[in-house]
């Protein structure tokens, strides 16, 4: 690879680089929101091939090759695993300048030690060569977590999940904390009537809680977040388009969900005022419990409904929305803070025309209670990338505090995704190296050391305190 990828890739001043190698990269990795199978980190799996732990289900991907004009039966159809890497091979080339190529070439080297370039002449060798290190016992799920220094994994999971994975793992000799993340958005999903009352009809049945009111499905999902809390989880997670806000009295509330239990449809704003108040409850849930809440603001999903009904959702077809986010989003804080029942919050971003409205709203409820309480997520999705992760921490820089930022999480289902975490701390020994060389900041690396820790782990680790 010559320059590329060098020990000092993205490095670019000398304190970069010391900041780099003496400070951020010997941390531990807390990956405190991912999307990892609890059941494939139980089994400690080992990948059939390259093609099942690398291409299946990474929209990342898809979409690169459908860029490409490559048929869909090598990207989510029938093809065989093979003749699929082939077709990834022949696209990496031309994902130049895409994190894609960054990442792709970082994960064969991390995890596989081949430095060469990804393309169609060399498909075949590194195909073949990764597919027999994946049999090997070093290459099984637990082992790559372990391989990359990796503390505790939080997962993302239903309200109505038993947890039994998680509490195989935590009775097993793996010493990777896997937790649990609490993920309730199918309990306000009021798109699809039947869809909801069938969920809702599991949660009953999973709560023992007989849910015919606004009042039981609150009673429901207490249960589960006690429950979540006895396997030890310490997180939520909503994903959202915004916090949607609609006046509506307790007696409104309760005719709107008696009406979608009957299998009626809702009003917009049935929905929303339902919505807005499920949530609002389930914050002082959190906060009762000392969780953390995160919010996931403003991806526009499933916009290609020909391809939704051929293959379903979450297969690629989202994008950035441009959702109004400040109004709402600060009336649903500020109705919690005002009864002291604000839990310390991270809100992600996904516009970045609104790096500027997240960076300024958490300063409004940051209250001296804990370090760092509200957080300006890590740069999310289509932002999680070089200059995505750049406008993010200088946004944050410039409005906040950059030095009690939580830092760096995955975000991803594949187990060769933890180079996103070596990603983003060279980017950050990066800026602030930069900042040294201009003059902007003086050449004090035991400070700026601290700092960068604390940015890569430490601030995790206390916020969390798992």
């Amino acid at each position: 690879m010559g320059s590329f990828l060098s020990e000092h890739f993205l490095l670019e001043t000398d304190t970069a680089k010391t900041l780099y190698h003496e400070y951020a990269a010997p941390q531990p990795i807390i990956d405190y929101h991912c999307h990892l199978p609890p059941a494939e980190i139980a089994a400690d799996k080992n990948f059939e091939n390259l093609t099942s732990i690398w291409l299946d289900g990474d929209h990342y991907k898809w979409r690169a090759m459908r860029t490409l004009g490559i048929d869909e039966d090598y990207i989510t159809g029938e093809a065989p695993d093979r003749e699929k890497f082939l077709k990834w091979a022949q696209t990496v080339p031309y994902t130049v300048r895409n994190p894609l190529y960054h990442w792709t070439h970082m994960e064969l080297k991390n995890y596989f030690g081949v430095t060469k370039l990804l393309s169609p002449d060399t498909a075949e060798e590194i195909y073949d060569y990764c597919t027999g290190e994946l049999q090997k016992s070093s290459f099984s799920t637990q082992s790559l977590i372990q391989r990359n220094n990796v503390e505790t994994v939080c997962t993302t999971d239903d309200p109505v999940d038993s947890l039994e994975f998680h509490k195989y793992i935590k009775e097993s000799s793996f010493g990777t904390k896997v937790l649990p993340a609490f993920r309730p958005d199918n309990a306000y999903a009021f798109e699809k009537v039947d869809d909801y009352n069938s969920y809702i009809d599991d949660l009953a049945r999973v709560s023992g809680i007989e849910i015919n009111s606004l009042d039981t499905l609150l009673a429901a999902l207490q249960n589960r977040v006690d429950y979540f809390h006895k396997q030890g989880g310490r997180l939520a997670d909503h994903g959202v388009e915004k916090i949607y806000y609609a006046e509506a009295t307790p007696a409104d509330l309760e005719e709107a969900f008696a009406q979608v239990r009957k299998g009626n449809a809702l009003t917009d704003h049935q929905k929303k005022s339902l919505t807005y108040r499920i949530m609002l409850e389930l914050g002082k849930m959190y906060e009762q419990k000392g969780w953390v809440q995160q919010y996931h603001l403003g991806a526009l999903r499933n916009t290609n409904e020909r391809m939704r009904r051929k293959l379903g959702p979450d297969t690629g077809f989202d994008s950035i929305g441009d959702f109004s986010q400040s109004q709402t989003l600060a009336h649903f804080l500020n109705e919690l803070d005002s009864t002291d029942q604000l839990a310390q919050t991270i809100l992600y971003n996904l516009n970045p025309s609104d790096n500027e409205v997240i960076a300024t709203m958490i300063g409004n409820f940051n209250d001296g209670s804990v370090k760092g309480k509200m957080q300006f997520g890590s740069a999310w999705w289509f932002l999680d990338q070089k200059d995505g992760m750049e406008e993010q921490m200088n946004t944050l820089s410039n409005m906040g505090l950059l030095s009690c930022f939580v830092g760096m999480l995955t975000d991803s289902r594949s187990f060769l995704s933890y180079p996103r975490h070596e990603y983003f701390r060279r980017i950050l020994c990066n800026l602030l190296g930069n900042d040294v060389e201009k003059g902007l900041l003086p050449h004090d690396l035991p400070w700026l050391g601290k700092i960068v820790s604390d940015i890569c782990y430490n601030n995790a680790k206390e916020y969390f305190n798992f």
